[in-house]
């Protein structure tokens, strides 16, 4: 037996945590996919927090908007509050999916904090939030004129994060629309 042949296991292992190691540092760990990317929203008709109606994924098709999940139990939620009434007081259109959470407590928030929120969808079971894959709150979804997702941000959406990443998909969405 040649005495190189000795080695071949300690190369095979060699290479294996060559591979493991490329793979653990190829992929943003901050970025969590969504299978949902570049797909429409999924089929719903739930109510409306602040009116006596229903919405559906197709009436809220025709402009680009933010839709933020949310709860009133949920301290993240509130340390994001403030940057989303900032965007939407630059006259960007943000959607709520009030997640999880009770009517009242929901409307007894948002009448204490202000709401940036065209109106909020409201979400009691969880199960729009379990179709758009929600892992908790919050998470912000932009979505298109077409009513198409094209970002999902898990976590607080910052002022970094609104500037830096979804601001620029926004403004870009609402070019495409206007052509």
């Amino acid at each position: 037996m040649k005495r190189w042949t000795l080695f071949l296991p300690l190369g095979f292992f060699l290479i294996l945590c060559t591979l493991l190691l490329a793979g653990l540092f190829m992929e943003d760990k901050t970025v969590l996919r969504s299978v949902l990317l570049n797909r429409p929203l999924p089929e719903f008709s739930l109510p409306v927090l602040e009116e006596e109606r229903q919405v559906t994924q197709d009436e809220m098709k025709g402009q680009v908007y933010l839709l933020n999940v949310w709860g009133s139990w949920c301290p993240a939620c509130k340390a994001e509050h403030s940057q989303l009434v900032n965007i939407a007081s630059d006259g960007f259109s943000i959607v709520g999916i009030n997640y999880k959470d009770s009517p009242e407590l929901a409307l007894n928030w948002l009448s204490h904090s202000g709401s940036p929120y065209l109106y909020n969808i409201q979400d009691t079971d969880g199960r729009l939030g379990l179709d758009l894959g929600v892992y908790g709150s919050p998470e912000t979804f932009l979505i298109d004129q077409e009513g198409v997702i094209r970002y999902k941000h898990v976590g607080i959406l910052d002022g970094k994060v609104w500037n830096e990443k979804v601001k620029p998909l926004y403004e870009m969405l609402e070019e495409e629309a206007k052509l």
